[in-house]
């Protein structure tokens, strides 16, 4: 039997944002008995930009926002283990020349795991947080399915960032601010006078905030002098592409030194990922020039020049079958299967429309127009209308 709202103890995640500010404003306007509690995530400052997330400002922040709602405010240090979840697998994954995502693993490792697991130790039913993204429960065959939709605010949709949440870690959630406006929203925290009304939001990696990220990395990945390669456009003409299946067009091309010409040198091609422009530090171009391709076993970084170089582009992916993860159980398809659905590759892209293929081999994703930037290591997001069934990492 379901408690009464007022029985129900909700933890709310107070980053010192206004998000989860509101978030927990929201809540106790419900009626439902909350807890504030601050997540200690990180410590280490090294390839952090200065003055950016600090988070002994954001800690007072968080206090004051419990004090002003009048709630029991907690602090966790979850620091240990997010170094081991999170960052050591960044480390990990750009080491490989892939290009990881920590917010989507922080969701799914810190937030909606670890950090539940303390709130339950102080009696939690739920937790919250400050997502931009809604939860629907449906009765499916006698079974509670949990939906996940996204943010009504187009703009700040953050369900991308859950899409490796299970059923049993939505079960415990809840999200507060999913169908608010950002602009309502800023305007609600100035009405009851919340300290982060006009806190800028938090950028860069989840917890650590904006980082140079080559500064970051060299924290376990050592510099290593290379070479940066451009790519012509004309080099595409004489390539016979008569291999149309999946599989082949799945894959990145792999270019060879000969392909192209040196234009330049880098400090370790594990520090770049595909579609980056800045750090180059190569001019005299007609057209800005773009990383087209790494190789992490020679050390060459490829590029080409223009936003548009054919070299960016791709029709479509896969998914090995061990990382296909969908948050809709009950929608899992068999192998053999087809079906069209709308898909994102990063957060904030446009949903893209796409053909997925269930195969033994993996999952494929065959766009309707090729893609700009597919990258190894990137999570893939597909959506039914507006709920978010399922997602996994780029293999290459």
């Amino acid at each position: 039997m379901q408690k009464p709202i007022s029985e129900t103890h909700v933890v709310v995640g107070l980053s010192g944002g206004v998000d989860s500010s509101v978030a927990a404003y929201e809540l106790k306007q419900h009626g439902y008995k909350v807890t504030g509690m601050f997540m200690q995530n990180w410590h280490d400052k090294v390839g952090v930009l200065e003055g950016d997330c600090p988070q002994n400002d954001d800690l007072l922040f968080a206090k004051l926002v419990a004090r002003k709602l009048d709630i029991p405010f907690e602090v966790v240090d979850l620091s240990v283990d997010y170094k081991k979840r999170v960052v050591d697998y960044m480390f990990s994954e750009y080491e490989k020349g892939r290009t990881p995502n920590p917010d989507v693993l922080c969701n799914r490792e810190i937030k909606f795991d670890l950090f539940l697991k303390a709130a339950q130790a102080i009696g939690a039913d739920f937790v919250a947080t400050g997502h931009y993204a809604r939860k629907e429960t449906i009765i499916k065959d006698g079974v509670a399915v949990h939906r996940l939709l996204a943010g009504s605010d187009p703009n700040k949709d953050q369900s991308y960032f859950l899409c490796q949440l299970s059923q049993k870690q939505l079960d415990k959630s809840l999200f507060p601010i999913g169908h608010m406006l950002k602009p309502d929203l800023r305007l609600l925290a100035s009405k009851v006078e919340l300290a982060t009304a006009d806190k800028k939001d938090s950028q860069g990696i989840c917890f650590v905030g904006k980082v140079d990220l080559p500064v970051f990395l060299q924290q376990q990945l050592a510099p290593k002098k290379g070479t940066i390669i451009e790519i012509e456009t004309e080099y595409y003409q004489n390539i016979e592409t008569t291999d149309k299946s999946l599989e082949q067009l799945s894959k990145p091309f792999k270019y060879r030194a000969l392909d192209g010409y040196p234009v330049g040198d880098h400090n370790g091609a594990h520090y770049f990922t595909i579609g980056q422009r800045k750090g180059l530090q190569v001019g005299g171009k007609a057209e800005p020039l773009f990383v087209i391709s790494i190789d992490i076993k020679h050390n060459y970084v490829f590029v080409g020049q223009g936003q548009n170089h054919p070299g960016l582009f791709r029709a479509a992916l896969k998914i090995e079958p061990k990382e296909i993860h969908w948050i809709r159980e009950d929608l899992k398809m068999t192998i053999g299967e087809q079906r069209k659905y709308h898909v994102r590759i990063r957060y904030r892209q446009a949903l893209q429309s796409a053909i997925l293929s269930q195969k033994s081999e993996g999952l494929y994703i065959l766009f309707d127009e090729p893609q700009r930037g597919i990258t190894a290591g990137q999570f893939a997001a597909w959506y039914l209308d507006d709920e978010l069934l399922g997602s996994g990492p780029i293999s290459e």
